[in-house]
């Protein structure tokens, strides 16, 4: 059994309150109802679907994950919430999500990122990749996945329902817990972490 990382657990900070983040309690429970965009090889919608059921099937569907920088070269890890429904408790970039059905990507973007913790800055598409992974609870994510990045020196204030933590952390040291550790890490995230570093 590998050791966890020894690493900073950030928590939010003093003063936390939900009105840092444009969260509203009542979506909690349609979240996992809502539908995401089932798109083609070359991320043409064909369709719609409830997100569970998509991510039961396995089907193929359009997804952000946006990768956040400071200005000293430092990367913003999110430690999902255990309550997720996958991959609880294992750290991942920033913030991902899906685009609802007939909303631009990049706003898509942006509205999470304020959602799950609580901060919003420009977001530039850096990257697409298709991956197809089978995840805990027998769900898998099939996603055509547009990747963002964004430079941000403020605070953060996460949301409890998405996050149980965060955390700023270097290049080097990033991709030494990432090899020592890959259990502790989100399967996309390990799949994109080497382009998204060599391409930013």
């Amino acid at each position: 059994m590998q050791k966890k990382p020894q690493k900073k657990r950030s928590g939010f900070l003093p003063g936390f309150s939900p009105k840092h983040f444009a969260f509203h309690p009542e979506e909690t429970t349609t979240q996992l109802l809502e539908k995401v965009i089932l798109v083609d090889e070359k991320d043409k919608p064909i369709g719609e679907g409830e997100k569970m059921r998509v991510h039961r099937e396995g089907k193929l569907h359009r997804s952000f994950s946006i990768f956040i920088f400071n200005s000293r070269g430092e990367t913003l890890l999110q430690q999902r919430a255990q309550e997720k429904y996958h991959s609880g408790g294992l750290w991942s970039n920033a913030c991902c999500g899906h685009p609802r059905p007939g909303e631009d990507t990049l706003q898509a973007a942006r509205r999470r990122l304020q959602e799950e913790m609580g901060l919003d800055c420009e977001l530039k598409e850096l990257l697409q990749f298709t991956y197809k992974v089978k995840l805990d609870h027998d769900l898998w994510e099939h996603e055509f996945d547009h990747v963002f990045l964004g430079i941000y020196d403020g605070e953060v204030y996460p949301n409890p329902q998405e996050a149980d933590g965060y955390d700023w952390v270097d290049q080097k040291t990033l991709l030494e817990e990432v090899r020592r550790y890959p259990d502790q890490y989100t399967a996309w995230f390990k799949i994109v972490l080497d382009r998204v570093l060599a391409a930013w």
